[in-house]
């Protein structure tokens, strides 16, 4: 079923709409859940909430590509789950990544309104729109869907080494960028 028909069935408040979501998109937002989520049961619910989320979200919203749609969700549901089950523990690839990125700001963790904020997001899809195609895959896996390095390296047919140097790079030029964006002093 196309994306198009699939939206159609939830502005028509047809529960079909959750069922056809889960059939096309389900495998795909619990990768996304598992890479943040270590508990079955917590990607479970995550998915779970990812469908009433949709169902509650259109109408008003009608998005025309499903996939992003339903991987922000996932990707923001787990990510809050995440914290509230390790406001105590560390541990797994998002801290990591988290951990990566806070480097831009001289190693203290970015302020959490910062990193939610509506603007910094628009100048971040700005910076990634001027890196190349491989720049944003590699960072966007990193530190959208957090993949580890190596998986990174195997998606991509590269060595480890390479990807750790692509984001190295990258996050320095972000940084940069965030500076003169007046986000980073």
């Amino acid at each position: 079923m196309e994306d198009a028909e699939i939206v159609a069935l939830y502005l028509a408040r047809q529960e079909a709409a959750i069922a056809e979501s889960e059939r096309k998109y389900g495998a795909y937002c619990c990768s996304i859940a598992q890479r943040i989520l270590d508990c079955r049961e917590d990607i479970q619910e995550t998915l779970n909430d990812t469908w009433l989320r949709a169902w509650n979200a259109i109408p008003p919203e009608a998005p025309t590509a499903l996939r992003p749609y339903f991987a922000r969700i996932t990707r923001n549901l787990a990510i809050d789950r995440w914290r509230k089950r390790n406001t105590e523990k560390r541990g797994g690839q998002m801290t990591l990544a988290l951990e990566e990125l806070s480097e831009l700001s001289g190693g203290t963790p970015l302020p959490q309104e910062l990193v939610e904020g509506k603007e910094l997001e628009r100048a971040i899809r700005s910076f990634l729109s001027g890196c190349s195609q491989n720049q944003r895959n590699v960072f966007l896996r990193r530190y959208f869907f957090f993949d580890s390095t190596e998986e990174i390296a195997r998606r991509y047919a590269m060595r480890e080494s390479n990807v750790l140097n692509l984001l190295s790079r990258t996050k320095k030029k972000l940084k940069v960028y965030l500076q003169k964006e007046g986000f980073l002093p």
